[in-house]
């Protein structure tokens, strides 16, 4: 049954700005909006659903995402800053290893609830779409049981879920000392991992204290062999030139890019990948280099917004507090941060189509917001979720 949902301003983020439509509608059938306009251009419809004068936006897409993990390190956190380093963490057995032999020692279920509950307050706080990341198993049997976990979460909580190989995380403890040799092992997981139908995409962290541009190829080519796009961790904490690389590969995104230089820059405008923006990981770690907003903007590459929640460098679930933050700290505008966390959001992960946007054709993925204005969602520090969600058409 087709609905008109009417009564409502509209920020479709189709085009320039907010693209607004004050005292808009739309027209709903079948999980998808079939018609968006101002109220008295409306179709015919044979049911109508006042929204109340609120704001409507697209859900929240979340692009980059380490959703699925065992345990947590907030007792690290705490250690930091009663002055343990880093190294003395990582020496007693802290940092990634402690969250990988968490993630291997738990159950499906385990890894399930936990996440479930993370996710679920995402969804509440207007997240329609979310990428989830494996990365914390580092050998088949746990990077396999994190993506069937993320699956899992998207059938059983009604939310999209993307999901990302990214076997090419860390170095495992049975690995010490052998980074070349684990890249190739994550290479060698490829033809499973596409064959178990359980990953969207491969990704791969590329740094100083990361993995080289040499390991990451070996296993982009594979990824390329059997058909699975990628992406990048790239620039966070040194230029290693992982963008350009990302972009050699048509990368769905580069994501980090702090350290992003000229070149970079150039060859993601020119490839078309999304430039991933990560602020709450810039601010957990108390970073001070800023990835080169205005360069990118220059260049017309498109700036996606993504939280980044991970246990180690970003433990972030709120989307307005990460809207906040890539405002206040990285200067973009409150239109560009909404149109990173939705439309941009959608095409880092290669659904331009599919969502992202008010606009005929799409998903009926939208919120109902209690504000005067989208920049509200911004200008306030955190804040309520919104009045209503729908994913689909459905509520």
């Amino acid at each position: 049954m087709a609905i008109l949902y009417e009564n409502a301003n509209l920020a479709t983020f189709a085009g320039a700005g907010y693209g607004v439509v004050e005292d808009g509608a739309m027209l709903v059938a079948d999980g998808r909006l079939v018609w968006v306009g101002p109220r008295a251009d409306a179709p015919e419809a044979a049911s109508r659903e006042d929204l109340g004068g609120g704001w409507v936006l697209p859900g929240f897409v979340d692009c980059h995402t380490h959703l699925v993990f065992g345990g947590d390190r907030a007792d690290e956190f705490e250690k930091r800053l009663e002055g343990a380093s880093y190294e003395e963490i990582a020496r007693a057995g802290g940092g990634i290893k402690s969250t990988v032999a968490k993630t291997r020692a738990a159950s499906f279920e385990d890894l399930f609830d936990s996440a479930a509950r993370r996710l679920h307050f995402m969804a509440d706080r207007g997240v329609t779409t979310v990428e989830i990341k494996s990365g914390y198993g580092l050998d088949a049997e746990n990077e396999l049981k994190q993506l069937a976990v993320a699956r899992a979460l998207g059938e059983r909580l009604g939310v999209r879920v993307r999901t990302t190989f990214l076997g090419l995380h860390a170095v495992p403890p049975e690995f010490a000392d052998r980074q070349a040799e684990y890249a190739a092992h994550v290479a060698a997981m490829i033809p499973a991992v596409a064959r178990s139908g359980l990953a969207d995409a491969v990704d791969a962290f590329a740094d100083s204290i990361g993995f080289t541009n040499a390991e990451t190829r070996l296993v982009f080519d594979a990824a390329r062999a059997h058909g699975l796009p990628v992406k990048l961790h790239a620039e966070q904490l040194t230029n290693q030139r992982g963008a350009a690389l990302a972009a050699s590969y048509g990368a769905m995104s580069a994501d980090h890019l702090e350290h992003l230089d000229a070149d970079g820059i150039a060859a993601m405008a020119a490839s078309g990948t999304v430039a991933v923006l990560l602020p709450a990981a810039f601010y957990f770690l108390r970073d001070t280099k800023l990835p080169p907003v205005a360069a990118l903007r220059a260049a017309g590459v498109r700036m996606a917004l993504a939280s980044d929640c991970n246990p180690g460098s970003a433990p972030a679930l709120d989307p307005r507090l990460v809207l906040n933050m890539g405002c206040t700290l990285f200067r973009l505008t409150p239109a560009e941060a909404l149109a990173g966390y939705t439309r941009e959001g959608a095409n880092a992960l290669g659904l331009g189509e599919t969502c992202g946007t008010l606009e005929a054709g799409k998903a009926a993925d939208f919120c109902v917001w209690d504000i005067e204005r989208p920049a509200d969602l911004v200008y306030w520090i955190g804040g309520p979720g919104p009045r209503r969600i729908f994913r689909n058409g459905e509520e």
